[in-house]
C-alpha cells in the first residue's frame, strides 16, 4: 500500500492516540492536560494553542471514535464511524506548507480545536485506507498481553506485533524456549 508523508503522519497520530488507552494492566496514559500536550508535542501537530480539560475531554472521544473504525468488522460500519468523525470536524480541506513541510493538505478548518484537527486529519487518513481496500492493515498486536493498535503497512500484509522487537520477539524467544524444554525432557 503506498501512502503519502501527510497520511503516514495522520495514521501515526491516530495509532499512537488509539495506545494511550488502558488495556489490562497498562493504565490510560491520557488523563491530564499535560498528557494530551505531550502527546501533540512527540506527534508535532502544529497550530495548537492553549488546552483544557474539554479540549482532553474533546480528544478522549475522538480516540474511542478511532477504537470503533480499529474494531469495525466491516468497511460499511467503518466508513459510518469515519464519516461521522470528519463530518464533526467540520472538515475543510486547505493545501499549506509550514515548518519545512512542502506543500499538503490540512483538512481541519481553520481555528479548529485540538480534537476537531485529529478527527479531521485522521479521520481522513483512515479513509483513505479503507477507500484502498485496504481496511485488514488496521489491526491489534497479536500477543496475547497486548493489543496496541497498529497500521500493517508490509507489502504482504503479514505483521502480526505492534513492534518486532518487543511483542514479537518476546513470543518468539517463549516459543524457542519452550521448544527447548520439551527437546530435553524428550532426551
Amino acid at each position: 500500500m503506498r501512502i503519502n508523508h501527510d497520511t503516514r503522519c495522520a495514521l501515526d497520530q491516530a495509532v499512537e492516540l488509539l495506545n494511550t488507552m488502558p488495556d489490562g494492566d497498562t493504565p490510560d496514559t491520557l488523563v491530564s492536560v499535560a498528557d494530551l500536550r505531550d502527546y501533540l508535542v512527540r506527534n508535532k501537530v502544529s497550530g495548537v494553542g492553549a488546552l483544557t480539560q474539554d479540549d482532553l475531554r474533546a480528544v478522549r472521544a475522538v480516540r474511542e471514535r478511532f477504537s470503533q473504525v480499529f474494531a469495525a468488522s466491516d468497511a460499511r460500519t467503518a466508513a459510518q464511524l469515519i464519516n461521522t468523525l470528519v463530518a464533526g470536524a467540520g472538515t475543510t480541506p486547505q493545501l499549506t506548507d509550514h515548518d519545512g513541510y512542502d506543500w499538503h493538505v490540512h483538512y481541519f478548518a481553520p481555528g479548529a480545536s485540538v480534537a476537531q484537527h485529529l478527527a479531521a486529519d485522521c479521520g481522513m487518513a483512515l479513509a483513505f485506507v479503507l477507500v484502498a481496500g485496504e481496511l485488514d492493515r488496521l489491526r491489534r498486536c497479536s500477543a496475547p498481553d497486548c493489543r496496541r493498535a497498529f497500521v500493517d503497512l508490509s507489502r504482504n500484509r503479514s505483521r502480526r506485533y505492534c513492534d518486532s522487537r518487543t511483542c514479537g520477539n518476546r513470543l518468539h524467544v517463549a516459543a524457542y524456549r519452550a521448544r527447548r524444554r520439551e527437546s530435553a525432557a524428550d532426551g
